[in-house]
């Protein structure tokens, strides 16, 4: 079965043609980033327009760099949710056109499952990962930080264990990058910077350290580092910066992998996945696998290409969907919300669980 997957849930066009064994035909991603740079942010219609503008370009190239057209397709996979609703429904209108003039099949693919499957991806001249059902996956990006157990491919098979309560870890790069002026994206910036500095040079306090939750919070974190500032001023481009970047990303760090592995242990599984844009980051991937292999854990990690948002995953995650006979055709709708069931509440009071989601 081959797959064309279009993903356009914020600043990335992307089309890519996909296997439901997971190997990747081709992958095309139009970026955004030095649209929003000077913004210090995703800014939601200049997002949208850039889609309109840039969609029927990624699906041509998807299909050139393939070398197949439509008929050689076995179906359309999109992004329907979550993320910019303008932007969402760009690429969903794209799919549906698609999937009218062509007669194929259509499936939406929540964005979340994407990123939990996109260490299936087979990518040319990459050696193939194992993901071992179950797992334990770590969603870590710009948008959503959560850990998952993840029993099957498809969405019924995911269950949050839990999320952040208010920053996303990628919403807290960007922000720390911004206050220190180091422009934006700040993930890249910062984890260049902190390879260089002493995570002992700036103390900064540990983000929500309670043993026993698996939620996560970071602006605690930011505004640690925003008085840190206010105290001795924003370093220039020296030891003291490094060390500060070094400081901030070790605690994030710190954070995302403990509780993810404390799930590991809680759920009594073997494998760990990480997915997200922040998987991109070098230190995280390094102590993960450093501490896996002490734990006796298989973790696994897609190859940077397949951790920022792609169309990939997309076309795979809408694969698992597609084996099954299912078919959107004429009934598809976008959310900014995902279709997981989350138990983790925004905001501060009294925690609960099993939240119904929301739709």
């Amino acid at each position: 079965m081959r797959v064309l997957g279009i993903e356009t849930s914020c600043d990335e066009t992307a089309a890519s043609i996909v296997s439901d064994e997971g190997e990747v035909l081709s992958d095309v991603v139009h970026s955004q980033v030095k649209l929003h740079a000077e913004y210090g942010g995703v800014v939601p219609e200049l997002a949208s327009r850039d889609h309109l503008k840039n969609g029927r370009y990624v699906v041509e190239a998807a299909l050139e760099r393939a070398q197949l057209g439509l008929e050689d397709l076995d179906g359309i996979a999109v992004t329907c949710r979550p993320g910019l609703a303008g932007a969402l429904l760009v690429g969903v209108q794209l799919a549906q056109g698609l999937a009218w003039a062509s007669g194929l099949p259509l499936v939406g693919v929540d964005h979340l499952v994407g990123h939990l499957l996109a260490a299936y991806l087979r990518f040319p001249g990459l050696e193939p990962l194992s993901p071992r059902l179950p797992f334990v996956a770590l969603i870590a990006s710009g948008g959503h930080t959560a850990i998952y157990r993840v029993d099957s491919k498809q969405a019924a098979g995911v269950r949050e264990l839990g999320g952040t309560r208010d920053d996303a870890a990628g919403e807290a790069y960007d922000k720390v990058a911004k206050l220190l002026g180091l422009g934006y994206p700040g993930g890249p910036v910062i984890d260049r910077l902190a390879a260089e500095g002493d995570p002992r040079g700036v103390k900064l306090a540990k983000p929500m350290p309670q043993r026993d939750s698996l939620e996560f919070s970071f602006s605690g974190l930011k505004t640690n580092v925003a008085r840190w500032v206010e105290q001795h001023g924003r370093p220039g481009d020296d030891q003291t910066l490094r060390d500060l970047c070094a400081a901030f990303q070790t605690r994030v760090v710190e954070a995302l992998l403990s509780k993810t592995f404390r799930a590991v242990s809680n759920e009594e599984v073997d494998c760990v996945v990480l997915g997200g844009g922040v998987a991109a980051n070098r230190q995280l991937r390094a102590r993960a696998v450093e501490l896996g292999t002490s734990r006796g854990i298989h973790v696994v990690a897609p190859p940077l290409r397949g951790c920022t948002d792609n169309a990939a995953m997309i076309a795979y995650a809408g694969a698992q969907r597609l084996l099954l006979g299912e078919d959107d055709r004429g009934q598809l709708t976008t959310s900014t919300k995902t279709g997981l069931p989350r138990v983790t509440r925004k905001g501060r009071g009294k925690r609960t669980r099993n939240l119904p989601h929301e739709v």
